[in-house]
């Protein structure tokens, strides 16, 4: 798992000062809208492609750079957060918790276009997308030029993804 050469040199960035940014803005979202603390355990040490009853929150990025930033948290976990941010019990996969890992992939996807983009004009973010599932694969997970971060919370992991490249 690494950060993209264009990107690098497009950006002036290494690979730990984004994965640096990332995490700074997971635990700020956590620790401010959810309520929790977080331990990273970065670097990932295997890549990650297949997910087994879990849910995932993606938003794409569009202009300068184009890619995708991703959460992926086990159903359990995502039940978790959703109680947490609505701070009401949630029990089952639905629209709360589309809304709540919709909403985190939002403002992660924010602040990577903060961080990224000249004055926000250069980098667009997409409407956020859930998907949940038995078991489900995603390749953009697989490729060399994504950063990949794992984050525990009361022994529970979940990974947050930043899949990146520059366009010409």
């Amino acid at each position: 798992m690494t950060l993209a050469s264009g990107v690098a040199e497009a950006t002036r960035l290494t690979e730990e000062q984004v994965a640096g940014f990332i995490i700074d803005a997971t635990k700020e979202v956590f620790n401010t809208m959810v309520m929790m603390e977080l331990e990273d355990q970065y670097p990932l040490q295997e890549p990650v492609t297949k997910f087994r009853c879990s849910v995932t929150g993606m938003v794409g990025l569009a202009g300068t750079y184009s890619g995708i930033l991703s959460i992926h948290c086990p159903l359990e976990f995502a039940l978790r957060i959703t109680s947490n941010m609505l701070g009401m019990e949630v029990d089952q996969v639905g629209e709360d918790v589309n809304d709540a890992l919709g909403e985190i992939a939002n403002m992660l996807g924010g602040y990577v276009k903060m961080v990224l983009s000249k004055g926000g004009m250069d980098l667009h973010l997409s409407v956020p997308t859930v998907i949940s599932g038995e078991e489900y694969t995603l390749n953009a997970m697989a490729d060399s030029d994504c950063v990949i971060i794992p984050f525990v919370n009361e022994s529970q992991r979940f990974l947050v993804g930043l899949k990146l490249q520059k366009e010409a």
